[in-house]
């Protein structure tokens, strides 16, 4: 059978043609994207944090996380929400990581980097002085 898959949440066995996951659990998943829609959609509910639509609806973080990851629940609307950046935990509105830990990972390549351009430019340094040797001892035997 062709793209046979155990559901990653459930664990039962479903074709895997449209959704990485079975169709139980995808009619749950949408009816916890409903709840959630339906408290963001109150006015007085569309500064609310993670923390209270997840206790208001009693639908997992890691659901309300998802839905703002995808983009169906968006953060210019619903400013209070995010995802924890994959690194650190931070709460964060796009990308995977906080600017802090972005800042981390690239200053440590630019270091990375600066070393082995270092270590070249020594390289090629001892070459030169090598051969610049050479040249100078072969001056001496010819006269």
């Amino acid at each position: 059978m062709k793209d046979v898959a155990n559901c990653p949440k459930c664990g039962g066995l479903f074709v895997k043609a449209l959704r990485p996951i079975c169709n139980h659990c995808f009619k749950i998943q949408e009816e916890h994207f409903e709840k959630v829609t339906t408290f963001m959609r109150k006015k007085q509910n569309r500064m609310a944090t993670l923390r209270e639509v997840h206790e208001q609806t009693e639908v997992p973080l890691e659901q309300i996380h998802q839905f703002v990851r995808e983009g169906r629940l968006l953060t210019r609307q619903f400013p209070n929400l995010g995802y924890p950046c994959e690194s650190c935990g931070s709460i964060i509105k796009e990308g995977r990581l906080c600017e802090s830990c972005k800042g981390n990972i690239t200053g440590g390549l630019e270091k990375i980097e600066r070393e082995k351009e270092r270590l070249e430019a020594l390289e090629k340094e001892e070459k030169r002085q090598q051969h610049s040797a050479y040249h100078s001892l072969s001056d001496r035997v010819k006269k």
